[in-house]
This record gives C-alpha cells, sequence and structure tokens, in this order.
C-alpha cells in the first residue's frame, strides 16, 4: 500500500478493532487510543461489569462505539457468538489486539497442569484461533491488522514466571508464523513487547518490591505509562504502519539493552 500524501493516517482505516483484555491496563488504553482516532471497539474482558463501564466511558467520550463482552478467553465454544455480536453492533472488522493476560508467580516450583494450561490458554492459544475465525472478515477488510501483546519477558528469563515467558516467547514465534500466511490477504500481524508498566497486573510487584527496584535498571528511570504503550499499538493497526509485519516492537524505556545494575 503507498498513500499519496504524506497525511496522518492514525484513524485509518476505519474498521472496528475487537480488545482482548479491554477493560484494564493495557487493552484498555489500546481501546482508548484506537477511539481517540474515531475506530469502533469491542472490549472483550472476564470482568463483564468492568467492560461494560468502560465500554460506557469510552463511547460517551469518544463519541463511538463500544461493545463491552464479558467472556473467558480460555472457553474457544464462546468465540464465534462473540465476534457475531461485535460484527453486528460495530459494523466491518479490522483489527485484533490480544492483550488479555494472568501471571504466574510460583516459579519451577509451582508449575501446575493446570496453571500451564491456564496460562497457555489466556496468553497463545487464543492469538491463534481468534486470527483463524476473524480471518474472512480481515482478507475483506483492507488494512487489516493484528497486533499481539507479548513482553520482554519473552527475551530475558525470569525465574518467577516461567508460563508467562514461555506463553510470550511462543506468541513472537506464533506472530513470525501467521505473518506468512496472512500476508496472502494483506494482512498484517506485529507483537508489541512491554517492559515494566504501571498496571493492574504489575501493581503487586510494584507494591512488595523496594522502591525504585525496577526503575534502576530502566534507561528512562520510570515505569511506563499504558497510553504509551496504547499509542504504539494505535500506530500498528494503522495505514502508517502499512509496511509493518511480523515485528516486535519492544516499548520498555530502555530495559532489555540497560547494564545498569
Amino acid at each position: 500500500m503507498v498513500e499519496d500524501s504524506l497525511s496522518p493516517a492514525l484513524g485509518a482505516p476505519g474498521t472496528a478493532v475487537i480488545v482482548t483484555g479491554g477493560a484494564s491496563g493495557i487493552g484498555l488504553a489500546s481501546a482508548e487510543a484506537l477511539a481517540a482516532v474515531g475506530r469502533n471497539v469491542a472490549l472483550w474482558d472476564i470482568d463483564g461489569g468492568r467492560a461494560t463501564a468502560q465500554a460506557g466511558a469510552i463511547a460517551d467520550r469518544f463519541g463511538v462505539k463500544a461493545l463491552p463482552v464479558a467472556i473467558d478467553l480460555t472457553d474457544i465454544a464462546a468465540y464465534p457468538s462473540a465476534i457475531d455480536a461485535c460484527r453486528a453492533t460495530l459494523g466491518p472488522l479490522g483489527g485484533l489486539v490480544h492483550a488479555a493476560g494472568i501471571v504466574d508467580t510460583g516459579s519451577l516450583e509451582g508449575i501446575t497442569p493446570q496453571s500451564w494450561d491456564a496460562g497457555i490458554n489466556t496468553h497463545l492459544r487464543p492469538l491463534a484461533l481468534l486470527t483463524q475465525q476473524l480471518y474472512a472478515d480481515f482478507a475483506a477488510n483492507p488494512g487489516s491488522a493484528v497486533v499481539g501483546i507479548a513482553s520482554i519477558n519473552a527475551t530475558l528469563g525470569n525465574a518467577v514466571n516461567p508460563i508467562y515467558s514461555a506463553a510470550k516467547g511462543g506468541m513472537l514465534a506464533l506472530i513470525r508464523a501467521l505473518a506468512d500466511r496472512l500476508a496472502r490477504d494483506n494482512i498484517r500481524i506485529n507483537a508489541v513487547s512491554p517492559g515494566q508498566v504501571q498496571t493492574p497486573m504489575m501493581q503487586p510487584a510494584v507494591d512488595n518490591l523496594p522502591e525504585g527496584w525496577f526503575e534502576r535498571r530502566i534507561l528512562l528511570e520510570r515505569l511506563g505509562d499504558p497510553a504509551e504503550i496504547g499509542r504504539v499499538v494505535r500506530f500498528l493497526l494503522s495505514n502508517e504502519a502499512s509496511y509493518i509485519t511480523a515485528a516486535e516492537l519492544v516499548v520498555d524505556g530502555g530495559n532489555i539493552s540497560s547494564q545498569r545494575q
């Protein structure tokens, strides 16, 4: 796709976007960033009440359609009806942000078959199956794109959360594989790997570790704001990023590259 001008295109294409984990943290920030440029959004979240409240707030603030969908992503049988509801309410679907996640903190000793399945089936499996089920929509709507929220833990070793790290590493590999297939219909897919971001998922670690524990290693010397990730997600879903696919954008304030102690 070659643009005839250099006019900003963050709001194009104007198709609707499904955001998993859309009721809080990076998912919510992504939905807000997309709504700010006029794109309708669906907030999929296991917390239906919070999704409803946040969808209402987004619709009131930005004047777009925002649909709350209460869903457990480990229940793959729920996907078709949820997608149908999004299509019926929001119009043509042209984007997916997979931001839903859980964190294990039990290290190697804490891995169980149940915790393994919960982590992989929340982080990794939905990206493949949702992309599969949305493929026809995306192929029919030019400019369609997918963003998976990975993590710097896909690259950095962390003994505390091996399931989370494995799932995020798998997401990077999956995205490269899917990019090869999706490109046949000009659908793009990319990963955003945040560092330490001030989200509800991150807050317990911030509260339980010494002050400045994370900041001392980060070159910018602060935690990220979810909105800073949301803006990157919006860019990757827009025509501004029309020649970017199979890529990982690390948004970590300079963490991976840091040698600070």
